[in-house]
């Protein structure tokens, strides 16, 4: 039976069939693959070291600071979400000054 006949039959598109039996023939199975879980991280956990040092010496470096820092060291893009997501796995966190805190106008400081 041809790919598109299988497809027919059991009701999936007939590129679903043609990739499932190309899988089947080059490994002998047709499992479902992992899904989810952390792709991307390892390319930034590389520099660990570097960028937790940088900011013990420079504590008020922004995110998008140390991205570009990266780059130019490094060659590498990183965006500052995915240096935010670095420290967050840390549980490391940068608190604002008092000044910063404060919410409302500044008559209601007073």
């Amino acid at each position: 039976m041809s790919c598109r006949g299988a497809a027919g039959r059991f009701g999936v598109a007939p590129s679903t069939a043609i990739e499932l039996v190309s899988e089947w023939r080059s490994t002998g199975a047709c499992e479902a693959g992992a899904q989810g879980g952390d792709r991307r991280s390892a390319r930034i956990e590389g520099h660990a070291a570097e960028i937790l040092s940088l900011v013990e010496a420079t504590p008020d470096m922004t995110l998008a600071e140390i991205a570009d820092h990266l780059f130019k060291v490094h060659g590498e893009r990183f965006a500052p979400s995915v240096v935010w997501r670095f420290f967050d796995r840390r549980n490391i966190t940068f608190k604002k000054n008092i000044a910063r805190q404060r919410a409302g106008s500044a008559g209601r400081r007073r």
